[in-house]
């Protein structure tokens, strides 16, 4: 099947609101095709273990008004990337959680995120002025680096946490909780154009453009936002909290789990101690994350500056992709997005500049 034909399918199965990610993740383990899973009749649906009645019925009745190729077509007019599990791009952590996501609506670029060294944060909405000023000055120290800041563009600590990050040259990634056409809270709106527009990264949701941010999507999104991060840092959380929520799928998933302190008289709080007293590392200073994740982080303002050279927009974009792993050619045609004779030009000015270097093996890769 072309690839085109795999991406409509599982974007259409992206634009159903009835069923849950786990559904679809069932059906296609089961047939083994996203285009057999979207086709598949009621008769075919009631072999496959754990379906629930009312879920296969939502499936065939919602799907027969929506057209896969329609529905690729609205969102590529409409400059939106998709990821699905099939692409290669879709990022290497997410796949290995508990109900991956079956689809990432991007806007911005993700590429310039570099997702080997991801960290969560998240807290309260209503954070103290304490914990707003601590995590800004925390933030800010890894100033023009290659740290990606990954948060949920809600009010408080999600957005001390984005703004630090654009203000300070560092990457970011929003995952929101709705579909792009529904932002919440649209106090952010401004927020997310300037990661949208001014590459500061990406946004990205799971739902399709017009789906109205529930309160319930918000403990599903959660699980993107650790799942996406090596590690997760709590800023200020309450015992019953989506910050606790967000700590705890940390823990399932594996990831090195952060506290900040703070005063113990604030019930927002309470959750840090706790977290504090099962195992989660104490976190005042930002050498205190470096050294819960093991990172070295890279100045690429100072990389500039050994090389004296002003990169081009693209020219970022290609050592972006290559300052982790080698790449092939092929490899960063589809990363970069860029035609292949401009991408050539780009590759042999960067090598001839001593920027990069080509392999044995064909593949290129930075030696600044």
């Amino acid at each position: 099947m072309y690839k085109e034909d795999t991406e409509k399918y599982w974007c259409a199965f992206s634009r159903l609101t009835k069923i849950s990610s786990s559904f679809v993740n069932t059906i296609y383990d089961y047939f083994g095709s996203i285009e057999l899973a979207w086709n598949a009749q009621e008769y075919d649906l009631w072999k496959i273990d754990g379906l629930l009645k009312t879920s296969i019925k939502n499936f065939l009745d919602e799907k027969k008004n929506i057209n896969p190729q329609e529905c690729l077509e609205y969102i590529k007019e409409r400059g939106i990337d998709f990821i699905h599990p099939e692409d290669e791009r879709y990022p290497y952590l997410l796949r290995h959680i508990s109900n991956p996501p079956i689809g990432l609506f991007i806007l911005g670029n993700l590429n310039l995120c570099n997702l080997e060294k991801t960290l969560a944060v998240v807290g309260s909405r209503r954070a103290s002025e304490n914990a707003r000023i601590t995590l800004k000055n925390i933030l800010s120290d890894f100033q023009n680096s290659d740290i990606c800041i990954v948060s949920g563009l809600a009010e408080g600590i999600d957005t001390i946490a984005h703004t630090t990050a654009i203000n300070n040259n560092i990457k970011t990634i929003a995952v929101i909780g709705g579909g792009f056409d529904k932002l919440y809270p649209k106090s952010n709106i401004e927020l997310f154009n300037k990661i949208v527009n001014e590459e500061g990264g990406a946004v990205i949701s799971e739902y399709w453009m017009d789906t109205d941010a529930l309160s319930w999507h918000f403990p599903v999104r959660n699980r993107i936002v650790s799942g996406l991060s090596k590690g997760v840092l709590v800023a200020e959380a309450a015992i019953k909290s989506g910050a606790m929520i967000t700590a705890n799928l940390a823990l399932e998933q594996g990831r090195e789990l952060m506290c900040m302190p703070g005063l113990i008289s604030n019930p927002n709080t309470q959750g840090i101690y706790k977290l504090l007293k099962t195992g989660a590392s104490m976190v005042t200073t930002s050498q205190d994350i470096l050294d819960a994740m093991g990172w070295e982080i890279r100045n690429i303002d100072k990389e500039k500056e050994k090389k004296n050279i002003n990169y081009t927009h693209e020219e970022e974009l290609v050592i972006k992709c290559i300052e982790i792993d080698a790449l092939t050619l092929d490899e960063l045609t589809i990363k970069t997005k860029l035609n292949i004779n401009d991408l050539m030009v780009i590759l042999t000015k960067l090598e001839l500049s001593g920027i990069i270097s080509k392999t044995n093996a064909d593949r290129y890769t930075l030696i600044v």
